[in-house]
């Protein structure tokens, strides 16, 4: 593997920032120090005036593969999460078929493997008829389980309030829960449809997908897993009226946490008008009050971590009236810079950042020797020019679909490099073509 120095790297670490240099050997942070310029090295970076980040850890991705492969592959959209900083993903089961047994999750475990330009670790999924597979999940093989208590169908889909206890009262690992009550939505659904049959407005999708379906079902599995003791993560809060639910209590004290995405803290309703159905997703983008609360609970300690919710579909899907259009859009590819938007707003720090997107998701996860900058840890990193501007150019997009949401946006910062397992994935605007993430371990009692 190569030996890496970074010299003169403004390094956002642990609450920290200093300037200093990096030796990488192995595939791991061998020296921190303040001039390492004497030791050997294959590859010399000058990061003088720019920022480095423990590379993003995405606890929330849908890679589509198996089944789904039009819309995107391992292969494909980790190489696009490594041009945008992101080290280590964690992808969900909701493939063809569905993730639901040891097997199959084992199976795509070796999908990954030399096909991932980034880490990886994968979800088993709940189902209406698993409960044997989760009570006999490996703690090591998974990084968690994930429950769809709404917004999906088939058995992965699980709404009956027996079933649900069996998963609560039984999952060994963190269990990561979608949270909408399916009953509202279908009754917002049949009202709308009653107003305008099949053309309904896409301004009218956070009604129907409503704050109220959200509140529902976070606070019925909130009170579950305080029921069963369960280590619970809600996923992509997108709503104001759910924060009160979620405690300021440092992270490690934790049993239940909270994640947001990068597009819920940067669109909001008002931009349905332009974007349409391109950013149709569930939970549905609202008012720009929930995407001012979401940030200040972020800040306040109640929301834990951010993740992407990266769900690619093909454009030719997307351009489709509101109930035909799939929800979920492509994200990793320029979801890091998004967030950093907030820091060129004074909103978020440098330090924040660093512990939201891979700090937070490292310790809640149990990930072994990632998520810091530290000696004797991978070396997981993303080299940030906070002062190069970068236009989201449709013909550089990586995800399989083409497209993103953040289209003709001009970020303030530029991904300059990511390095993956001590592997220099991403450099001078090119993704290196052969694929270093590894498979992501875990410590866990």
């Amino acid at each position: 593997m190569e030996r890496i120095l970074i010299e003169n790297a403004l390094i956002i670490n642990d609450g920290v920032t200093a300037e200093k240099d990096i030796f990488i050997r192995d595939g791991r942070i061998e020296k921190i120090d303040g001039d390492l310029s004497r030791r050997k090295a294959d590859i010399v970076i000058d990061a003088k005036g720019k920022a480095l980040f423990p590379g993003m850890i995405d606890d929330h991705v849908h890679f589509r593969q198996p089944g789904l492969t039009k819309k995107g592959t391992i292969f494909s959209e980790s190489r696009a999460a490594v041009a945008g900083g992101i080290t280590s993903f964690m992808e969900m089961p909701n493939t063809k078929p569905a993730t639901l047994s040891m097997t199959l999750l084992k199976e795509k475990i070796g999908m990954a493997e030399g096909n991932a330009f980034a880490n990886y670790a994968f979800y088993l999924g709940a189902s209406r008829d698993n409960i044997e597979e989760i009570k006999g999940l490996d703690p090591d093989l998974a990084c968690g389980v994930k429950l769809f208590m709404g917004s999906s169908t088939g058995n992965m889909l699980v709404d009956d309030p027996d079933i649900l206890e069996k998963i609560f009262s039984s999952t060994p690992i963190l269990l990561a829960v979608h949270c909408e009550d399916t009953s509202t939505i279908l009754q917002n659904e049949r009202s709308f449809r009653e107003k305008y049959g099949e053309n309904v407005p896409m301004a009218c999708h956070p009604l129907i997908r409503s704050r109220d379906a959200c509140y529902e079902s976070s606070s019925l599995a909130i009170e579950m897993a305080m029921k069963w003791g369960t280590r619970l993560h809600l996923l992509h809060l997108s709503s104001e009226d759910e924060i009160p639910l979620l405690s300021d209590s440092p992270l490690d004290e934790k049993q239940i946490t909270a994640e947001v995405c990068v597009h819920h803290l940067f669109f909001s309703s008002d931009d349905y008008e332009t974007k349409g159905t391109l950013i149709k997703c569930n939970p549905a983008i609202k008012k720009a009050r929930d995407r001012r609360a979401l940030l200040r609970a972020l800040i306040e300690g109640r929301i834990d971590t951010v993740g992407t919710d990266h769900a690619p579909h093909t454009l030719k899907e997307k351009d489709a009236p509101y109930f035909m259009a799939p929800s979920g859009m492509p994200l990793v590819q320029h979801a890091f810079q998004s967030l950093l938007e907030q820091y060129h707003k004074h909103r978020l720090s440098l330090p924040m950042i660093a512990e939201k997107t891979a700090h937070a998701p490292a310790r809640r996860f149990q990930i072994k020797d990632r998520g810091y900058i530290r000696e004797g840890y991978w070396a997981d990193l993303a080299l940030v020019d906070l002062d190069r501007p970068y236009v989201v150019d449709q013909n550089k997009i990586l995800h399989h679909c083409g497209w993103s949401p953040f289209s003709g946006c001009t970020f303030k910062s530029t991904i300059e490099a990511t390095i993956v397992s001590g592997h220099l994935a991403w450099h001078a605007g090119k993704v290196d073509p052969e694929p270093g993430g590894q498979r992501l371990e875990f410590e866990r009692g």
